[in-house]
């Protein structure tokens, strides 16, 4: 039997880019051609796509890794390696995609066919070919492929759901979820019998369907972590409407107003604006609960109901209560695009200052300017220099503080500063 799993660490890597080629024609009476290596193919990225036939991410307990294809080396005679495949890597609805280290949420895949490029692969190196100018005639030199980005992710499930039950362990949840519709919770005479969310689809006729989750018990103190705490809090947050469920027949005697108090209480504590959601009171276990209490329970406002749905007496009416918040709530929504595209913003090239006069730059376009398979040459030397003036390199260094004959470092390159000349 799986196990519902609702958070997951991730390890993503893209796929590394294909070396560019150097290479020279060859052919018939022409001895020494021009350049003609091709370029190497770009590494393929790791896509995160929700899917909203994926329940749960249990895919990733036992198996955390999950790598791009690489990119195809170059050939002579121009040809280009092939591109590495894309990785699809199936989420589902409502996963929260956070940086593990920092905790900075990434993407929030709350819809169908929304993806986030969590790994995007490196490019492919430039063949010789790329190089020639009416300078550099027969460059002898080619780029190196990028390595793909690698990142861990922390991944959190936030369930989809219309409506969401909330009540201290053993007030009925599982009891009114599988009264109503498909699912099968555990149901059991202790607390804490629910260790996992349950989803039920409640189908009242043709046209009004909704979901509803049975959310394991609050206690007092869950805001705090107490009982199961935070850890299935956070699926109330993105339901629409919630339905307190309020336990007349308690087995510690507390009454229906102490109950209510603390659940709002620890939901607000949670996050205050769960407080402002659309929500439906219900008194449960009608028919155990004694005279006196129904009696209490009755004199209260008109919006509280009641309902056993061990006997099914008054279910209908809390149901069709619920579809009425949820159709109000719905209507409220505005429109999204059905697929959502989220792509790492690019960054520029940084300085990090190491000693007093020692830099090191940062940077996809810094690094790609050095990333050649031969630096020894005259050629490859100029075409650095020029690509590091384009990208304003030496204005960096110089507004960091860099003085004539400070060592700058780009990866395992390195070279000697020189002021533009005024």
């Amino acid at each position: 039997m799986s196990a519902f799993v609702d958070e997951a660490q991730l390890n993503v890597r893209g796929g590394d880019g294909g070396f560019g080629c150097v290479s020279f024609r060859r052919e018939g009476p022409v001895a020494f051609g021009g350049p003609n290596g091709g370029d190497g193919g770009d590494g393929g990225s790791v896509w995160l796509v929700a899917d909203h036939n994926v329940a749960s991410l249990l895919a990733f307990r036992d198996h955390p890794h999950r790598r791009a294809g690489d990119g195809v080396n170059g050939m002579g005679k121009d040809l280009h390696g092939r591109r590495g495949e894309d990785l699809l890597v199936a989420v589902p609805e409502g996963t929260v995609v956070k940086d593990m280290y920092t905790g900075e949420v990434l993407a929030d895949l709350s819809a169908h066919g929304a993806r986030y490029c969590a790994a995007p692969g490196g490019r492919g190196g430039r063949g010789n070919a790329r190089f020639l100018s009416n300078r550099r005639r027969a460059p002898k030199f080619a780029e190196q492929g990028e390595h793909g980005s690698e990142r861990w992710l922390k991944l959190e499930l936030k369930l989809m759901a219309d409506v969401a039950l909330v009540g201290f362990p053993n007030a009925g949840k599982s009891t009114f979820i599988s009264a109503v519709s498909a699912a099968k919770p555990k149901i059991a005479n202790y607390p804490f019998t629910t260790l996992e969310p349950h989803l039920g689809v409640v189908r009242l006729d043709d046209a009004t369907e909704f979901v509803i989750a049975d959310i394991p018990g609050i206690i007092e103190g869950a805001s705090e972590g107490k009982g199961l705490g935070h850890q299935f809090l956070r699926h109330i947050e993105r339901a629409r409407v919630l339905c307190i469920l309020i336990d007349l027949a308690p087995m510690d005697e507390m009454s229906a107003d102490e109950q209510e108090r603390v659940l709002l209480r620890e939901l607000g504590q949670y996050q205050p604006e769960l407080l402002e959601r659309p929500r439906v009171t219900v008194g449960t276990k009608i028919d155990v609960a004694t005279a006196e209490t129904k009696a209490a329970w009755s004199s209260r406002a008109s919006n509280s109901l009641v309902m056993s749905a061990v006997t099914g007496e008054s279910v209908r009416p809390v149901l069709g209560e619920l579809a009425r918040k949820v159709a109000e709530a719905r209507s409220l929504v505005k429109t999204v695009p059905s697929t959502v595209v989220l792509r790492p913003v690019p960054e520029g090239t940084q300085v990090e200052k190491l000693a007093l006069n020692e830099f090191r730059l940062h940077g996809r376009e810094v690094m790609r300017a050095v990333a050649l398979n031969d630096v020894t040459t005259p050629d490859a030397l100029n075409y650095i220099e020029e690509r590091l003036k384009h990208l304003g390199v030496l204005r960096l260094l110089a507004k960091a503080g860099a003085v004539e004959g400070a060592t700058v470092h780009i990866g395992e390159f390195s070279f000697d500063y020189v002021p533009e000349a005024s």
